[in-house]
């Protein structure tokens, strides 16, 4: 998402927000929206979230409010999300597209995340695990996109031309949220 936001692409970046700390390269508001739990619980509380849940121990969740706001604007959205929240907004919005992104295999991911130097040991499992079991779930998207190493414009271009091509079908998608 980042290299799309680089981009200057005409879409509208959803905020996370999430419990886990800010890393030291990590701006609040731009990559997430760093809350408390009880920030995030009240959030819950006052039904301001499309989904949220529990990934690797903290709260995540998509805010409703700016969604909306940029669907009624006409924007594109473009939300990270991890399966289970993909197909949570499935359930909600019917019509979203759905795309999955993946590495070019196992192997790749971990060296992926040891790169990282983000995770401790068992976090990195856990990581591992859940991709594993997140690939099995494939089928719950529209698209699926091998995210290539050094191949991040390509990647970007694909998910672009997806975009501009669902613009252009016969029956176009209508999200509503």
């Amino acid at each position: 998402m980042q290299r799309m936001r680089e981009r200057e692409l005409p879409f509208h970046f959803v905020v996370t927000a999430t419990t886990r700390p800010k890393r030291l390269n990590e701006t609040h508001g731009k990559d997430y929206w760093f809350v408390s739990k009880e920030e995030f619980a009240r959030m819950i509380d006052e039904d301001e979230l499309i989904e949220h849940a529990i990934v690797y121990g903290d709260y995540k969740g998509i805010p409703k409010q700016q969604v909306r706001e940029a669907l009624d604007s006409g924007m594109d959205v473009v939300m990270r999300l991890d399966v289970q929240g993909a197909e949570t907004v499935r359930r909600l919005a019917h019509e979203a597209l759905l795309i999955f992104l993946t590495t070019e295999n196992e192997e790749e991911l971990v060296r992926r995340l040891e790169t990282r130097k983000t995770e401790t040991a068992d976090s990195l499992a856990l990581r591992i695990a859940t991709a594993r079991k997140e690939l099995k779930r494939v089928e719950a998207f529209d698209y699926v996109i091998v995210n290539r190493e050094f191949h991040l414009d390509q990647t970007v271009d694909t998910i672009r031309a997806i975009i501009e091509a669902e613009h252009h079908r016969v029956s176009p998608r209508k999200v509503n949220l």
